[in-house]
């Protein structure tokens, strides 16, 4: 399974890249404006440095919601880089817009997906990713985990290239769960990525093997 690291901070992009474990990016305007990145050169200049630290994709987000709008943001951002993967709602004109940007050869994240019927359209229309945000399922008492499963299954029935982006993770069991589940990616903090390296017994293992050695 990929990980993503789902921010627009450079600090925390540059920390996960050292680690040796990402491999790639996801944006949206929110993390943008909490970065304090404002006005739309700033924003896609802010793209090309994202794009500079990573070698794995990077998903930009369209902020138009009809179809001539997304397609004249989503080129204008692919054009950018080669990583840039256009970010792409799931509305009836953004699966029109997928299904274009697929015919162009420009890689799409269809987001905000929190069905199997809308995974299904986004694979249909050619989506390079879906973007199933978990979390937020999990907030309204549905199992979001339940949903990976789900496409996951549609998608090895169907034969569908399109990779399950896990979104929306809180915490690292999160992570675990999605792995099991058969996402492709998991995008998230760079807290919940970090917390995995975390067991008790790890620590008091460490600490047994360092007294032991000064003896």
């Amino acid at each position: 399974m990929k990980f993503f690291i789902d921010t627009a901070n450079l600090a925390q992009i540059k920390e996960a890249q050292d680690l040796g474990v990402l491999d790639g990016v996801t944006t949206n305007p929110s993390l943008m404006a909490k970065e304090g990145i404002k006005g739309q050169n700033n924003i896609l200049k802010h793209y090309v440095d994202i794009c500079k630290i990573v070698t794995g994709d990077v998903s930009a987000e369209v902020i138009a919601t009809d179809f001539e709008g997304i397609i004249k943001e989503g080129e204008a951002l692919a054009d950018l880089h080669e990583r840039i993967v256009v970010k792409v709602p799931m509305i009836r004109d953004g699966v029109k817009a997928i299904k274009y940007f697929t015919d162009k050869g420009i890689k799409t994240n269809c987001t905000l997906v929190f069905s199997a019927g809308q995974a299904l359209l986004a694979a249909k229309a050619g989506a390079t990713y879906v973007s199933p945000f978990i979390g937020r399922l999990d907030d309204i008492s549905v199992d979001g985990i339940g949903l990976i499963e789900d496409i996951r299954t549609i998608y090895d029935v169907h034969g569908f290239e399109t990779e399950i982006l896990a979104a929306s993770i809180r915490h690292p069991l999160h992570i675990v769960q999605c792995a099991k589940a058969g996402a492709d990616v998991a995008t998230c903090p760079l807290s919940a990525i970090t917390a995995l390296l975390n067991h008790p017994l790890t620590d008091k293992g460490l600490a047994q093997f360092l007294a032991d050695a000064k003896k």
